[in-house]
């Protein structure tokens, strides 16, 4: 098991301090602080000096943290800022570089999770090393783009918020599905990949499960697939979703559109309940990993504040075949 965080070469953010349910967070040229369940210490810097650097608070409701249910706020403007703004993610591998669109929202979010800056880079680099092979087998391009055959990996990101996963993938070359049940944040991420200079990924808004057993009946494979999804949830016909109730049955239906060689996964989990050995063995039964596979690794993701502290905040399997 491995635990990894955001490289310092990302310098539109950083975890400033962590401590006493809240951390501190500095996204581009704004300062924020928001309620933080992990962080159980105590902060390093002072109140007085939280309050000098923040721009703004977000101030929780009485349900927020409750099992199911992510109670709205409102955000508290202590400086001068923009509603919204944008920050640029410039990867440690070259060619790893978008942009993404942030703003204050009701839940506390602001458009991104910066955890998860290392799953960005797998991404990346499973994605590139797949599209070296499939350009290395492609004699004939001209040919099969007459027959409508990129040659470019297939990759589909489901539960997929505000598509940075995605724009990792596009970044390095695949044929990008960008599944996510709620309208508003799939048009979030179209933003983000005009505003980063992409183009061509294929939106969806369904119900992820729905989705995926459709493309295993027709056959269709993908080459990398992406899973970050909530703990709770609702599809965009009120389909319920429970992690605890669905995701075994979804993974299950991830192994039929997994190709078989050649291809990767990337599961993501932020429910507390959730070890990264929960994770590994979740993946290893679903896809009945006994042969076949050529790596399979867990860990989780933290921040690091600037004193050393470290915040877990998700954890992850990733599959290669």
């Amino acid at each position: 098991m491995t635990i990894e965080s955001p490289g310092e070469f990302w310098k539109d953010y950083e975890l400033i301090d962590s401590g006493n349910f809240e951390k501190l967070e500095r996204f581009g040229r704004y300062y924020l602080s928001r309620p933080e369940p992990k962080a159980l210490w105590d902060k390093t810097l002072s109140e007085d000096e939280w309050n000098r650097t923040v721009h703004t608070h977000f101030k929780a409701g009485a349900g927020f943290g409750k099992a199911g249910k992510e109670d709205s706020g409102t955000w508290e403007r202590l400086r001068k800022m923009d509603d919204q703004w944008v920050v640029r993610y410039r990867g440690e591998q070259p060619g790893l570089d978008f942009s993404l669109r942030l703003g204050l929202t009701a839940f506390k979010h602001v458009g991104v999770f910066p955890e998860q800056a290392p799953n960005w880079e797998y991404i990346y680099r499973q994605t590139k090393a797949l599209a070296g092979k499939s350009a290395g087998k492609d004699t004939d391009q001209t040919a099969r783009d007459r027959k409508g055959i990129s040659g470019r990996p297939k990759v589909l990101n489901l539960f997929a918020y505000t598509g940075a996963a995605s724009l990792a993938a596009k970044a390095a070359g695949a044929d990008v599905t960008h599944l996510d049940s709620v309208r508003q944040v799939v048009t979030w991420a179209r933003n983000n990949m005009e505003i980063s200079g992409y183009d061509n990924i294929r939106w969806v808004i369904e119900d992820a499960m729905k989705f995926a057993g459709r493309e295993a009946r027709r056959g269709n494979v993908y080459q990398g697939i992406i899973l970050d999804p909530p703990a709770y949830g609702h599809g965009p016909d009120g389909e319920k979703w429970k992690l605890d109730e669905c995701l075994f049955d979804l993974l299950e239906h991830v192994d039929r559109i997994l190709a078989p060689v050649d291809s990767f996964l990337v599961l993501n989990l932020y429910s507390n309940g959730y070890s990264a050995v929960l994770g590994e063995t979740l993946v290893r039964q679903a896809f009945c990993l006994k042969t076949g596979y050529k790596d399979l690794e867990c860990g989780e993701l933290v921040l690091r504040d600037s004193f050393g502290k470290n915040l877990p905040l998700s954890i992850f399997v990733r599959l290669r075949r």
